[in-house]
């Protein structure tokens, strides 16, 4: 039986807030038939505090848990993150070095220096390693610091750390093509690769949705527009606040905003509304995901609300958004994502940060029902296609099978 770590620094266990890709991922390898090891941080990411790892320890999983020392951070873009992360590197050398014994280890990156730390431990042993490609740093975080030269010298260390992990690669997985294929902007590597979208598992999804129909009220005569996930610079938010203003003065009062998710600028948001007297905007807050499925399964369109400068592809939240079966009105301005909403014709791509545009989009397909509902039926055919983890993950564990038996 192969033995396989899986880490990263952001899973969601048991009773906790976050992403499920990486402990889907772990039971998915466990249940054919790889020995597992998902090796994480003491620290939550989401709830940003602590994990209690004693009484994790006690509770069941099919998959064995280590965990490295963090000490954490209040911000997800500041100077303590950067160090947060640098000792976790350090902590993961050290575990390795003592728990080892591993035929193969797959990381996600970010964070670029842990990665790089899981990289150059399987080179030193011999061992293959797998990238998982689901963000870009330093390029990310250009969006809450962009100062010409500074930022530059600044991020100079994460970009370093990710070309070095880059030329240190076995295989690639990537949440989108991009991801997949920018491993390979600035060096040459025959390895192998695939595209695997974070998707979710639909059965899951489904099943949550109806288990809280009863839960989530809406009013016969509203039409819903909504929108959830991180309320933070990357997200156009503003925008929709402001749009439901403009969809208000145009007469059309049964559309109702819903905001779902927390953030930085949640607060700020928030505020705007209530000084501007925008009713038909609600931030609904935190919801956990079976709550959140009914909410958007119980929306009429559903907004994938990006800044002009994100660099944002494919990201988490599309698999949910797919499953619920509904319009999407889409600002990401993702080559690779803006080409898949048009050919698989499930929304439409707009222009960013432009409030009467997005009122335009609101009001052509609350207009338009049966153009709006085929857009519906082509997003939930994707999402099973394409999206539905069972179906998706197969690729990564064909990959990790191609490697571990070279070895």
């Amino acid at each position: 039986m192969k033995k396989i770590a899986v880490i990263t620094m952001g899973v969601r266990l048991n009773g906790e807030k976050g992403y499920t890709r990486f402990r889907y991922l772990c039971d998915f390898l466990t249940e054919a038939g790889y020995q597992v090891d998902l090796i994480t941080t003491t620290f939550q990411h989401w709830e940003k505090e602590q994990r209690d790892v004693e009484k994790i320890k006690k509770e069941d999983y099919q998959f064995g848990i280590q965990f490295i020392y963090e000490p954490g951070y209040k911000k997800n873009v500041d100077l303590k993150r950067i160090r947060s992360h640098k000792i976790a590197a350090k902590n993961l050398t050290a575990l390795l070095e003592k728990e080892g014994n591993y035929d193969l280890l797959y990381a996600e990156i970010p964070p670029n220096d842990v990665a790089l730390a899981a990289a150059e431990y399987a080179k030193s042993h011999g061992i293959p390693f797998v990238a998982d490609v689901n963000d870009l740093w330093p390029e990310a975080m250009r969006m809450v610091l962009d100062i010409p030269v500074i930022s530059s010298v600044l991020f100079y260390p994460l970009l370093r750390d990710a070309e070095k992990v880059y030329s240190l690669v076995s295989g690639v997985i990537g949440t989108s093509d991009e991801y997949r294929d920018r491993p390979f902007q600035n060096q040459k590597r025959i390895v192998p690769k695939a595209t695997v979208y974070v998707g979710n598992e639909i059965s899951v999804f489904d099943k949550g949705a109806e288990e809280n129909d009863a839960l989530v009220a809406k009013m016969e005569n509203e039409f819903w527009v909504s929108y959830a996930g991180t309320i933070g610079t990357s997200y156009d938010i503003r925008t929709m606040v402001l749009a439901a203003e403009e969809l208000a003065g145009r007469g059309k009062k049964d559309i109702r905003i819903k905001i779902l998710g927390g953030g930085p600028m949640k607060d700020e948001l928030e505020a705007l509304a209530h000084e501007r007297q925008i009713y038909n905007v609600e931030f609904v807050g935190y919801a956990p995901y079976d709550k959140m499925a009914a909410y958007l399964k119980k929306s009429d369109i559903l907004v994938n609300s990006f800044v002009r400068k994100a660099p944002q592809s494919i990201v988490t939240k599309i698999g949910d958004y797919l499953a619920a079966g509904k319009a999407m009105i889409n600002t990401c301005m993702s080559p690779e994502f803006r080409n898949k909403v048009e050919s698989d014709g499930f929304g439409v791509n707009i222009e960013p940060e432009d409030v009467n545009i997005l009122a335009d989009a609101i009001e052509d397909l609350y207009d338009n029902e049966e153009k709006r509902l085929e857009m519906g039926r082509k997003a939930r055919k994707i999402a099973e296609e394409q999206f539905d983890r069972p179906k998706s993950y197969r690729k990564i564990e064909e990959l990790i099978r191609k490697l571990t038996e070279k070895k």
